[in-house]
């Protein structure tokens, strides 16, 4: 969904308003009619408010940004963003006020809630302990895609959440968190499905009118799998985007993913990091490249991010795992 000059971002009190709350005084962010070029993006505005860095964030123009951020105590005003903001919050439980010119509503910030800051809303938020939180910046035109390529026909209401209990999604974005530098062809494409995938469980759980998703009807043929695997066993990291392998297949990316994993029993990224992980143990297995040759073959920007996957996977080391092979 293309936005043009003048068009407005603007949301009812209906679409914000969180039911699962329950909570006196609770209501709906405050909403603002500004022409979409007059809004900050998501990224410039948290920096503004926050008053300092993330320690990591990546940005992908075809599905939204990811970012980790650890700031202080906040009470300011958080102004309209062109982007939807979904939080997991991953500090000590504490309670939150957000509040909207008389309206005020409060919160419980602890491990397993999510956030939802809809993209043109505003309000004061006062929190009053540090903050641990990973953020996505999801593009209205990337929930629509989603919601498109999902056959939902129910309108993309999204509602406005102050510590709702979520731990699925939670958990999901949380794992973004160490996707944000290392090996750029895996990380780039479990960016690409998690967004997807978040954006899915958005339109599912966090809207005025839930969509309803449809289970996976079959799986790849085996001549469009074998293309698949073929691009994914390639050594372009362009070959291996999740828009390549959707278009080769003549999918979207919502459907390829789900044909895939019901044809292989892994995501596409999964299945990549299955591959890589053999190839890391072919090499160090049958040949003498040091550990940093293995690392930078596969594309790990360092052996440390290499050393830190290959544990992960198998509990070992790289350099233990090849002295007890060997």
């Amino acid at each position: 969904m293309a936005f043009r000059k003048r068009e407005y971002i603007s949301m009812s009190k209906a679409d914000l308003r969180d039911p699962s709350e329950n909570l006196p005084g609770a209501s709906d962010a405050r909403q603002v009619r500004l022409p979409i070029a007059e809004l900050r993006s998501a990224d410039a505005e948290m920096a503004r408010v926050l008053h300092t860095k993330p320690l990591r964030m990546a940005s992908d123009s075809s599905s939204g940004t990811i970012a980790h951020w650890k700031h202080e105590p906040l009470h300011d005003v958080v102004e309209p963003m062109t982007d939807h903001v979904i939080m997991a919050y991953n500090g000590s439980m504490q309670r939150v006020e957000r509040r909207s010119g008389r309206s005020v509503a409060i919160g419980t910030f602890r491990p397993g809630v999510v956030i939802i800051i809809p993209a043109g809303s505003t309000s004061r938020w006062d929190i009053p302990k540090p903050v641990d939180v990973v953020q996505l910046y999801l593009p209205p035109t990337t929930l629509k895609r989603i919601a498109d390529e999902a056959d939902t026909a129910a309108p993309i209401n999204l509602l406005e959440r102050t510590g709702h209990p979520d731990p699925i999604t939670s958990r999901l974005l949380l794992s973004a968190a160490d996707s944000l530098e290392g090996n750029g062809a895996l990380d780039t494409l479990f960016r690409h499905q998690l967004t997807d995938l978040l954006a899915t469980r958005v339109l599912a759980a966090h809207t005025g009118s839930p969509a309803t998703i449809l289970p996976t009807m079959g799986g790849l043929s085996p001549k469009v799998l074998l293309r698949a695997t073929e691009r994914l066993r390639s050594e372009s990291d362009a070959d291996v985007s999740l828009a390549a392998l959707a278009s080769d297949a003549g999918l979207s990316r919502f459907h390829f993913c789900r044909a895939f994993k019901e044809s292989t029993g892994l995501s596409p990224h999964a299945w990549l990091r299955q591959y890589r992980l053999e190839q890391a143990m072919n090499m160090l297995r049958d040949t003498d490249a040091s550990v940093v040759s293995v690392a930078a073959a596969l594309g790990y920007a360092s052996q440390t991010t290499f050393a830190a996957a290959f544990r992960k996977l198998t509990g070992e080391t790289p350099s233990d795992w090849r002295r007890r092979v060997r």
